[in-house]
Order: structure tokens, then C-alpha cells, then sequence
């Protein structure tokens, strides 16, 4: 790893950080530009470096630096309803980044995009779920569905963005 690959890793660390402070509270999980950041960071980076960098988030976070939406930080952020979610963001960069090296096109990347929200849905529902004692139904009712529009429209913007970035810097 050079020291372009830790700034940019770097970079998208404090971009996730930044979107995770545009929020709309709308329950027990709020409504953040994280998951834009999440799957640009492995669309534009690749697997390895997207994955670095939403660890380094989702590190500075658990250390207590206020990164997680609404400025919040520490353990009890991961450990609270919203901690599956967090704990899903470098998987869902690593795959997204995979997925859209792998099939280096527009559909390549709207497939990792997609499997990435899959995965921070995943987690995310679980974690919710048991924080919520078991009650699964009632944690996607509240962390799942009313999120699906959204992210679908974040995972389009990444992909566009991404696609267009690659183009005009010539990354393939």
C-alpha cells in the first residue's frame, strides 16, 4: 500500500463521515448519504482499498470519534440499533468493489451496488431485529422497507457517479 492508496482510503473514510451527518431521522434508523459513500468507496477503489476504507470508518467510530449519524461514536453506537448496519459498510464496499472488478461495466457495478445494499440490509435487519428482542417483522417494517426507494436511488447515483469518474480519469 503507497501512500496514494491510504489517502484515498483515507478519503472516503471522512466521506462516509460526512454523509453519515446528512440525516433524516425517521425512526430508530435514520436516512444518510453512508450508503452512497459505502459503495462509491468499492465502486472507485476496488475491493481491497473500499474495504480499508469503511474499516478505518467504522474503527474511528468504535473508537469514540463522533463519525456515525448524528454525531455519535463509541461501542454503544455499534453495539446499539444501527450497529449492523455500520459493521456491514466494508463488506458491502468489498463486494461492490469485487463484483464491479470483476465485470468491469455499467451492469458490473450496478450488480455490486445492489448486492452492497443487500448486505448492509442484512446485517443491518439482524442486528435490529435482536436489539428489538427478536422481533424480526417489526425490524424491516422500521430498518428495511422504508429504506429499499431510497438506496436503490443512492446505489443509481454511485453507479453513475463512479462510471463517470472512472471515464474521465481513465481508471478502466
Amino acid at each position: 500500500m503507497n501512500a496514494r492508496d491510504v489517502a484515498f482510503a483515507g478519503l472516503f473514510a471522512a466521506l462516509t463521515a460526512v454523509g453519515a451527518q446528512i440525516s433524516i431521522p425517521i425512526g430508530p434508523v435514520p436516512v444518510t448519504l453512508q450508503v452512497f459513500f459505502v459503495l462509491l468507496s468499492g465502486l472507485l477503489l476496488g475491493a481491497r482499498l473500499g474495504f480499508l476504507s469503511q474499516l478505518a470508518y467504522v474503527l474511528t467510530g468504535a473508537l469514540g470519534i463522533p463519525v456515525f449519524a448524528n454525531f455519535h461514536g463509541g461501542l454503544a453506537a455499534i453495539y446499539g440499533p444501527t450497529g449492523g448496519y455500520i459493521l456491514a459498510f466494508p463488506l458491502a464496499a468489498l463486494l461492490a468493489g469485487y463484483l464491479s472488478e470483476r465485470y468491469r461495466s455499467l451492469t458490473g457495478m450496478a450488480i455490486g451496488s445492489l448486492v452492497g445494499i443487500a448486505v448492509v440490509y442484512l446485517l443491518g435487519w439482524l442486528r435490529l431485529g435482536l436489539f428489538l428482542g427478536g422481533d424480526f417483522h417489526k425490524a424491516f417494517l422500521l430498518g428495511v422497507a422504508p429504506f429499499v426507494p431510497v438506496d436503490l436511488v443512492k446505489a443509481a447515483l454511485a453507479v453513475l457517479t463512479a462510471y463517470r469518474v472512472r471515464k474521465a480519469v481513465d481508471l478502466g
